[in-house]
């Protein structure tokens, strides 16, 4: 099954990836917000990401409400109600949401009942709510999931891979990524220099500046730039570069408006064999195969 709508530049659409298992994605490119708005069964537990921008749930008629910020994400179950979709996306944002009955998810980790603390005997008929980062990792099959370009006969192969492959990285999650277990997160001023850290490399990506300039531009230490931004963001400064860097070309790629040597350039390579080499170890195959797979 699969359910599009558009409203000027505003986007949504719903796939089913198994049986009753869904993804919905909502991208409003309008200068408005977007109310959108789909009932849940209690059966259902939601996962909903922020790719980008902001969003805003709505929940018993508008008597509370959950913000969902850019790099976020939240996990919504209620045994004992039903959590019917009220969603408001902001302008330029884009949301992913993931929905499967709680039986087929218990069934996924049934020998990692323990490790998932709401899965354990004690608190499986509980609600649950957690918000929680969206790892680099997470954020390239969220972009994947946003830009796909398959031939429609793939499409519902590729939306299945890439829905298990989110879940799985979803609780893949270091222990020293909890902000409570983390004195440095519990700092306002640091978790928000980090960010800083983040926006700087990427608007700078093709020439980005070296740690020591990196630290010194968000006036935090090296050694607590680097630790920083482990905990919030999963990954070192440079490992998340190169993720991102090699999103972005394989959608610039994707786009069909640039050649290799541009996309090269466009994201810091100034020789094409390096940047090859790059995309080869990020994605398995060359910018070339990779563009050939698109129009087979």
């Amino acid at each position: 099954m699969e359910v599009q709508k558009n409203v000027a530049q505003s986007y949504y659409e719903e796939v089913s990836v198994d049986a009753n298992f869904f993804i919905l994605k909502f991208n409003n490119e309008t200068i408005d917000s977007q109310v959108f708005t789909r009932e849940i069964g209690a059966h259902f537990i939601q996962f909903h990401f922020c790719v980008k921008g902001a969003a805003h749930f709505s929940f018993n008629e508008g008597a509370y409400g959950l913000p969902l910020q850019e790099d976020s994400s939240l996990l919504l179950y209620n045994p004992q109600r039903d959590l019917p979709l009220n969603l408001r996306v902001n302008s330029q944002s884009w949301v992913l949401s993931m929905l499967l009955p709680i039986e087929k998810f218990h069934s996924l980790f049934s020998k990692e009942a323990n490790y998932i603390h709401f899965l354990s005997d004690e608190n499986k008929d509980r609600k649950y709510y957690k918000d929680a980062t969206i790892s680099p990792s997470m954020a390239i099959v969220l972009n994947q999931l946003m830009n796909y370009n398959l031939h429609p006969s793939i499409k519902p192969l590729y939306f299945k891979a890439k829905a298990y492959e989110l879940l799985s990285l979803y609780f893949n999650r270091p222990a020293e990524a909890n902000v409570e277990q983390c004195p440095f997160l519990a700092d306002e001023d640091n978790v928000l220099k980090i960010k800083k850290a983040k926006e700087i490399i990427i608007a700078r990506m093709a020439e980005p500046p070296t740690l020591q300039e990196l630290a010194e531009e968000i006036k935090l230490p090296i050694n607590k730039l680097k630790e920083g931004f482990k905990q919030i963001y999963g990954d070192s400064v440079f490992s998340f570069l190169f993720d991102y860097k090699m999103e972005v070309a394989r959608q610039l790629l994707a786009s069909g408006n640039h050649n290799v040597n541009e996309v090269g350039l466009k994201v810091g390579y100034s020789t094409a064999s390096h940047f090859i080499a790059s995309f080869k170890k990020r994605f398995g195959t060359t910018p070339k195969k990779y563009l050939m797979s698109l129009t087979a």
